[in-house]
């Protein structure tokens, strides 16, 4: 299926970010023991993962889908390099969550802490506050947890789903406000190993010739 530009930059910006709606706050879910356990398991988890690495599977609501490594940096730096054909990179670099479309050379600035990109490079990780843990749901050798930005939970709800043996994060889900979902499955994935500090830093090409695309 083809997308003109525009709706491509909305469907691969929905991988890592939810869109931000007017919507009434939402009170803090009561966990029960066997959840909060849980979800202390996933912040440990996260607060733990220093660099990562992974190969990863996106399909789009309309089924589409794109292919691409991820590269984490804890605290603040992520790396999404979509292959080629596909034409996206996007990379937070403790600031911002930006979006480079490689044909039209064109970046796209978000908050970083708007995006559940956000959620994972924060340190520390904390799954309350200003974000809520929606429900906690566990299966066969998996668990997952959905939250939802705390002041606006009608924005759109990430879930993030774990293997257990080892426990590691394998693929989220987001849903934005209009019910859509995006998938993003990881595979061959990496932890410990060491990252160039490049991969995370973004030079506009029209400012800085090409090696900002690199």
């Amino acid at each position: 299926m083809r997308f003109n530009t525009l709706s491509r930059r909305r469907l691969m910006v929905s991988a890592v970010a939810v869109a931000l709606c007017p919507g009434p706050a939402l009170a803090q879910r009561v966990l029960s023991a066997q959840d909060a356990d849980d979800v202390r398991r996933v912040e440990t988890y996260l607060n733990e993962l220093k660099t990562f690495r992974a190969r990863f599977l996106q399909i789009d609501p309309a089924g589409g889908s794109a292919e691409g490594t991820l590269y984490l940096s804890r605290p603040g730096k992520l790396r999404v390099d979509y292959d080629l054909p596909n034409p996206n990179l996007l990379i937070a670099n403790g600031q911002h969550l930006i979006h480079f479309d490689r044909a039209l050379k064109a970046p796209a600035y978000l908050g970083l802490e708007s995006t559940p990109a956000g959620l994972l490079v924060r340190d520390p990780v904390k799954l309350f506050g200003d974000v809520t843990v929606t429900a906690v749901e566990r299966g066969p050798g998996a668990l997952r947890v959905s939250v939802v930005q705390t002041k606006d939970p009608r924005a759109g709800k990430i879930t993030f789903v774990f293997s257990e043996r080892p426990f590691q994060l394998t693929n989220w889900q987001i849903t934005d406000a209009q019910g859509q979902t995006t998938r993003v499955a990881l595979y061959e994935p990496q932890v410990g190993m060491a990252l160039d500090p490049q991969l995370f830093v973004f030079l506009d090409p029209k400012i800085f010739g090409e090696q900002g695309t690199r």
